[in-house]
């Protein structure tokens, strides 16, 4: 290589920012029972096209939001409070209330997976 080749290569000025958080911290973002009730729809419609997980990494947000959005919602909580309001803890009535209906979500794919075996276990009682 040519020295004038070498000069230009060891000329490696500053660099214009120092890293990948230069501009310090990003504040930590919050949302209003509006917002949520928006993100938790369209989250859930992009599940319902399998897409769920492109929707959170495209709006940054995680499962673990979706998760603690749903029960505040199916607990009520969500519905209205003011701009600037805390939210709380879920009551006692809030809480069972949420336990419940996720009990008898289950149960109900339970029943439904259970139905579905027994159509498939008579069907081939009747075909031997």
């Amino acid at each position: 290589m040519s020295s004038l080749v070498l000069a230009e290569v060891r000329q490696d000025g500053s660099m214009s920012i120092s890293g990948p958080r230069a501009g310090g911290p990003t504040p930590r973002r919050s949302f209003t029972p509006t917002q949520k009730l928006e993100l938790l729809a369209q989250y859930e419609e992009a599940c319902a096209r399998h897409e769920g997980g492109v929707f959170l990494r495209e709006q940054g947000l995680y499962s673990s939001q979706m998760v603690e959005w749903r029960k505040l919602r199916d607990a009520g909580v969500l519905q209205g409070k003011k701009a600037g309001e805390k939210i709380g803890k879920l009551s006692g009535e809030q809480a069972e209330i949420a336990r419940l209906r996720r009990q008898l979500e289950v149960s109900e794919s339970r029943l439904k997976r259970s139905e579905a075996a027994l159509g498939v276990k008579g069907k081939l009682a009747l075909q031997n």
